[in-house]
Parts: C-alpha cells; structure tokens; sequence
C-alpha cells in the first residue's frame, strides 16, 4: 500500500478570515504550554498538514463542515463536533469546496519527555464540547481586542486550559473499562481481538464498541492500533532496535505490516520518523 509524499502544507485562500493569538504576544497562553489558538472561517482551498506536531492538536466545529485526517483516514467534521489528536502524529485538514467552515482550534507545545495533554487514553472525536470551546475564545478574542485588560486575559485563557483538560481526559465512564486499557498497555503484544478486549473487561463485544464510540470516537481494535503506534514512536525515539525486533514488542508479526500500519496513521515510514526526529535542528 502506497502512502502519499505528505508536505508541510498551509493555504489560506483569498476568502479565508482567520484570528489567531500566539504565545509570543501573550505570555499567558505560554504557562499553560499553548503555542497558539484562533477562530478561523475558512472556504476551499484552505488546508493545513503539519507533519510532527510538537503539542496536543483541538478542532471545535462551530458551523458548516470539513475534513480532518484522524489516524489515517479522512474524515468529516461538522457542526458541533470536537476533534483531538495528539503530538508527533501527522496532522491534516481542510476545508470543502462549496462549504464555509467555521472552527476554533487550540494548539499546545509540549516537550518530548512530558506526558501530552492528548494521550492514549483522550478520545478522537466528541459529539459535545465544541460550542463551549468556541464561545471561550470567542471572549478571549473579544477581550483582546478590546481592552485587554490582563485578569481577564488570564480569566479566558484558563477557562479555555481548563475546557481542554477535560476534554482530553480518558475514559470518563466505566472503571473496568479503563482497567482494560491499562492490561492492553502492559501487554501490547498480546494477539488482541475484539472478542478478548471484550472478555478481559467482562462486557459483551456490542457493549464494549458501543462505548469506544461514544468515549473515544473509535472502535476498540483502533484504539489498540493508536496505542501501538504511540508505544512504537517511543522506542523508536529510544533505541537504535531494528524494525524486525520491534514490531513483534508492539503486536505486529513482521515490520511489512508494521511499517504500513505505523506510515497510514503517522504518515512517514517507521525509519524515516526515527532519522527526522534524531536529525540536529539546523
């Protein structure tokens, strides 16, 4: 399976209108490890690919719809709905021709060693939470171009931190069910099936991908795969182990299907996110 030459890539489009507030203009987005946040409108031909990402990536859609790549797939987002994705992966979306799309976004910068705020427990997708978002940088904004008076600007920015921890935390629901997750990521070589993820947290396999849809916005095999992966990206930032070891250590029986399964949702070659992330920053 061929996987395509991703670039860095950012196209506004002339009827594009965007705000956005970087941490370099207001050091309150910086102590709370935001890069850079906004409100965009956007139509055709805007897109965006980022191909490693150094922090926790949110997308709350507020009108219309659009496309966002989520672990490997396109896939839409529309109104109301709220998109997360974590750091290190590639990340990619872009707007519809015909379509306005209206969102807000939240981008976090966060080092390598840290624990992201979007981990292997946060979900993919929500069905609620976008609107809350929007309207909390809607008064950021709104402050900031206005008096700008600071305990405000601190008021919004918390609010909005705060808005996003929570939507970034695991498993909100059943015990077992997060229990499961942590037997998974003890034993990610484990031939895991649907059937076994279900019996190992005593719930019926309808049960259990009912509620990694709903918790997670993917099914309980995608969510083994995603785990995989990021356990993959660590030893492959760590060690100097070939491919043929490691893919065996992260469930897979041959680095073919390895290499495949690690390219379609990061979008580089196993080898080649381990001589760019290695690579001395020019």
């Amino acid at each position: 399976m061929n996987h395509p030459a991703w670039q860095e890539t950012t196209i506004d489009g002339p009827r594009t209108r965007r705000w956005s507030l970087h941490a370099r203009e207001c050091p309150e987005l910086a102590s709370h490890h935001i890069a850079w946040l906004g409100l965009d409108t956007v139509h055709a031909p805007y897109r965006r690919v980022r191909l490693a990402p150094t922090g926790s990536f949110f997308l709350a859609c507020l009108e219309g719809e659009g496309r966002m790549l989520l672990e490997g797939r396109w896939q839409r987002v529309g109104a109301g709905q709220l998109c997360l994705a974590p750091p290190r992966v590639l990340n990619a979306f872009h707007a519809v021709p015909g379509r306005r799309w209206v969102f807000a976004w939240v981008r976090y910068e966060e080092a390598a060693w840290t624990q992201p705020l979007v981990g292997a427990g946060s979900p993919l997708r929500l069905a609620a939470g976008a609107e809350d978002l929007g309207r909390m940088l809607a008064g950021l904004r709104a402050e900031w171009l206005g008096e700008r008076d600071a305990a405000h600007v601190r008021h919004w920015v918390g609010l909005i931190h705060g808005q996003t921890t929570r939507l970034a935390r695991p498993w909100r629901t059943e015990s077992r069910i997060s229990d499961l997750w942590s037997l998974v990521a003890r034993d990610l070589a484990a031939d895991w099936k649907l059937t076994s993820l279900a019996a190992a947290c005593s719930l019926s396999s309808e049960h259990l991908r009912r509620v990694c849809r709903r918790e997670l916005g993917r099914t309980p095999m995608e969510h083994v795969t995603y785990m995989r992966i990021q356990r993959a990206q660590e030893l492959l930032e760590s060690s100097d182990e070939k491919l043929e070891a490691l893919a065996p250590r992260v469930g897979y029986r041959s680095a073919i299907v390895f290499s495949r399964a690690f390219a379609r949702c990061v979008g580089v070659t196993p080898s080649a996110y381990r001589d760019r992330r290695r690579r001395p920053a020019s």
